[in-house]
Parts: structure tokens; sequence; C-alpha cells
């Protein structure tokens, strides 16, 4: 088989890693707000029972972004740079959404004080919807195709990219990725925030197929081919799935069932894309795999690096993942050992 496909399908294998992973991550942190009850002393003990469910592997989650933008660069540059420069203002908002979640994450323990908490609280959720929207904004552009001049260069402009169909494909990722998130939590966790992450989880299932139904019948009759609607039934009956498996209480095949609505909603992206990698609008210039793909010695020695690799970084993040399988209540939640400002101060001067 031809390198340049093989990597095509890498780069899909690498994004839907991503999203699988990161996208509970994001619901995680959207859910800051919307699942914790009871006091203010309760609602902190929940929100850092939601901090702690994630955060032994939020950070290595995003090394599958990482990865996938690397392999991009290396293997098609031309793709990098017409998708990244046409593309700049909503993935520098999305970059800069993921430097302050990534900051709050680390130093919201760092200090004892509400009012240094609700902040970061704020950080992680802003940090977490946005890109939440952003990615299937940017997704759903690259199923419908985008304005390209014949040297590949993106014209369309900003305003462009909020189309009706990638506003839509937003709100998908939006509902997938935050019932991605509820599920998690209730596999993560128990006691009450358990039992309400589950009813929650009931209301977003229903959501999510009326939603995310909506755009990839949108997305398979207007944009896709034929054997993509396999993709799509596997999302509807994934969705399905979920919902049963959540309200029998089995949130393990919950959460199996929602990352399989992603990977099935990755599938449709990358199978209405090819075998382009910017695919034109209504028929105009569009740029393809080979046309943007990397030289075959380029290729060869990216496969034997991915090759030796790949299979080491899975083990060690499913090790990871192992080790921190066990669930959280607000009972394991310490009283809080962050330094206070008075200390701060004192140490500083």
């Amino acid at each position: 088989m031809d390198l340049a496909l093989v990597w095509f399908f890498i780069i899909a294998i690498l994004w839907t890693g991503y999203l699988v992973l990161e996208g509970f991550d994001f619901g995680v942190g959207m859910l800051m707000s919307l699942l914790p009850r009871g006091d203010a002393a309760h609602r902190e003990k929940e929100r850092r029972v939601l901090v702690n469910s994630i955060g032994p592997v939020w950070d290595g989650n995003e090394v599958w972004l990482l990865t996938a933008g690397g392999a991009t660069f290396a293997a098609f540059p031309e793709w990098y740079a017409t998708m990244f420069s046409g593309f700049y203002l909503p993935l520098l908002l999305i970059l800069v959404a993921l430097i302050v979640r990534g900051v709050a994450f680390e130093y919201r323990g760092k200090i004892a004080d509400a009012v240094w908490a609700r902040r970061c609280d704020i950080a992680i959720q802003v940090g977490s919807w946005a890109p939440a929207i952003l990615w299937g904004v940017a997704f759903a552009n690259l199923v419908r195709g985008v304005q390209l001049s014949e040297t590949h260069q993106y014209v369309g402009g900003f305003w462009a990219l909020l189309n009706p169909f990638a506003l839509l494909g937003g709100a998908t990722t939006l509902v997938l990725f935050l019932l991605h998130g509820t599920v998690f939590v209730a596999l993560k966790t128990d006691g009450e925030i358990r039992a309400r992450a589950r009813r929650f989880a009931g209301v977003l299932s229903v959501a999510a197929l009326a939603v995310a139904g909506g755009w990839a019948l949108w997305a398979q009759l207007a944009f896709s081919v034929t054997w993509t609607w396999a993709a799509v039934a596997v999302a509807a009956l994934a969705l399905v799935g979920v919902a049963l498996a959540n309200r029998a209480g089995r949130e393990g095949w919950a959460f199996g069932l929602s990352a399989a609505t992603i990977i099935a909603a990755v599938v449709l992206i990358f199978g209405s894309m090819f075998p382009d990698v910017m695919p034109g609008l209504d028929g105009g210039p569009s740029l393809s795999i080979a046309e943007a793909s990397s030289t075959p010695y380029t290729l060869t020695v990216m496969t034997w690096v991915a090759a030796f690799l790949t299979p080491l970084v899975i083990l060690y993040q499913g090790w990871t993942y192992w080790v921190f399988r066990r669930r959280l209540t607000v009972d394991h939640i310490p009283a809080p050992a962050g330094l206070t400002w008075k200390k701060i101060k004192e140490s500083a001067f």
C-alpha cells in the first residue's frame, strides 16, 4: 500500500485516540459547575473529586494531540501548512484554552484559598468548553470543504468557517464530550456524585442522539460517500447502547460505547474527506493526499519509528490507567494542603 495512504490512516487513528481520551477530560472539565451539589464545602470536595478523577491522566491524553500534529507536519507538510494557516485563529484559541486549562489543573491545589480555587475552576471550564466546540467546528469544515486557491491557500476567511453546518458540528462534539465525561465520572466515582452523573448521562444520551444524529445525517447526505453509512449506523446504535447501559448501571459498557460513538464519528469525518486532506468547497480546488504528502524516504523512516515507539507509548498509558483505576469519593478528599497567601508573602519578602 502507498505509504501516504498508510499515514493518512495513522493520522486518523491518532486523532481518534486524542478525541476519545481528551474527550472525557473536556467533559469532566465542563462538569465542574454542573454536577457538584450541596453546601460550599461539599461542592468544593466534589469539584476536587472531579479534578482528581482525571488528574493522573489528562496531560498524557494531550500527547495524542502533539503526536497527531507532529505526524501531520512530517507526513503531509502541505496539509499542515494549509490547515494551520487557514484555521489559524480557531487553532490559536484552542491552544490558549488548553494552556489556561493545564495551568489551572496544576495550580488549583497549590493555594488554599476559595477565591483562587474558584478562578481556577473558571479557567478549567473555559479551557474545556472552548476546545470542545472549536474542534467540532474545525472538523465539520473539513467535511464540508473549504475555499482554496489553485496554490492550495485558504482564501475563505475566518467568518466563512462559522457556517451552520460547522456550528452544528461544534454542538455535536460539545454534547458528545459532555456525555463522554459524565459517563467517565459515573465509572470513576462512587456515592452521590456517581448517582448524579448517571442521571445526567441519561439526559445527555438523548440530547447527543438528537444533535449528533442530525449532524451525521446532514454530513452523510450532503458531503459523504456510501460506505460511511456504516459509521453513522454504528454511532447511532452506540448512543442507544450508552443510554441502556447507563440505566442498567453498567458504567464500563456505557463508557466503551461512548468511546465507540466518537470513533465512528472520526471514521465518518476522515471517510468523507478521502481521498483529499482538504476538500474543496462546492467542487472547487482541493488538496489531495498525494499532493500533500512528504517524500517516500521520509514516510519510510516515520513508519519504522512509529512501529517501534507506538506500542511502548500505548503500553505505558494503559499501565497508567490500570494503576489509577479505583473509584473516588468525597471521603478520599483530604483537607486542603496548599499554601495561604500569607505564607506566600512571608516566604517571598
